[in-house]
């Protein structure tokens, strides 16, 4: 016997796949006989525990899959850093009543005060609560196009990009798109269009990102879409991320 389980316990339980509930059951079974439970409300117990644990586990995946370069949540924010930020605007973001809406939201501010944190935190948030997020970096991702074309894998690749409910695009316009870029972005854009939704992160105001663009026609197209069903919410002041890295020990006289 295992733990005191009976054997034949063991082999059924892991026949039917509930192998994991095996470590807890004798835990269990001493609370079911201290509450004097019946039948049903132990059985009740053991498959809330199961359904529980497959819960965390499908959400770990999740969480692993949307490719989160760090895992953060809003808590763990510090609001003492020198930043000036719109907290009410940013509140009602995380209600994640805009994926509903198929709305965008767009974080801008300078580097290091904590857009691609708080984009993160909002991709992790509506992960949680069921929606499909793939996170990437811009220059990431039209590597990945640019790679997908030499292999002709590029229809395969784009739909990586256009299948979530939310795609959080961080650190866009940090240099001039290329034509093919611009027409990757474009395609983007006009495909998730009231469809499914953005989180954009920027060093630059929208009104730069125009200039971005190798094609003028194109650029309009796609930024009047996306920039005119978006929550723009920009972030001001010094390096939050000055904040985060290791205090330097002063040497030893």
């Amino acid at each position: 016997m295992i733990g005191g389980i009976d054997p034949d316990l063991v082999r059924l339980a892991k026949r039917l796949k509930l192998g994991p509930i095996l470590p807890t059951l004798p835990e269990r079974l001493a609370l079911a006989r201290a509450q004097q439970l019946d039948y049903v409300a132990f059985l009740t117990l053991l498959f809330a525990d199961e359904v529980q644990r497959r819960d965390q586990l499908s959400l770990e995946r999740r969480l692993d899959q949307a490719g989160f370069e760090d895992q953060f949540t809003l808590e763990q924010f510090d609001w003492s850093a020198s930043i000036q930020i719109d907290r009410r605007q940013l509140q009602a973001l995380f209600t994640l009543e805009f994926l509903a809406r198929k709305e965008h939201a767009i974080l801008v501010g300078p580097v290091g005060v904590g857009k691609t944190m708080l984009a993160q935190c909002l991709g992790s948030a509506a992960v949680r609560a069921g929606h499909s997020v793939v996170f990437t970096r811009a220059d990431a991702l039209f590597k990945e196009l640019l790679q997908a074309r030499a292999d002709h894998t590029f229809d395969k690749a784009f739909r990586r990009f256009l299948a979530p409910e939310l795609l959080v695009l961080d650190d866009f316009g940090l240099q001039r798109l290329s034509a093919q870029q611009s027409q990757d972005l474009y395609e983007l854009i006009i495909e998730r269009h009231r469809r499914s939704s953005f989180i954009v992160t920027s060093n630059r105001g929208v009104d730069e990102w125009l200039g971005l663009f190798d094609d003028a026609i194109l650029a309009n197209s796609a930024l009047d879409r996306l920039a005119n069903a978006a929550h723009q919410l920009v972030i001001e002041g010094s390096s939050y991320r000055a904040r985060l890295a290791p205090k330097r020990r002063d040497p030893i006289s």
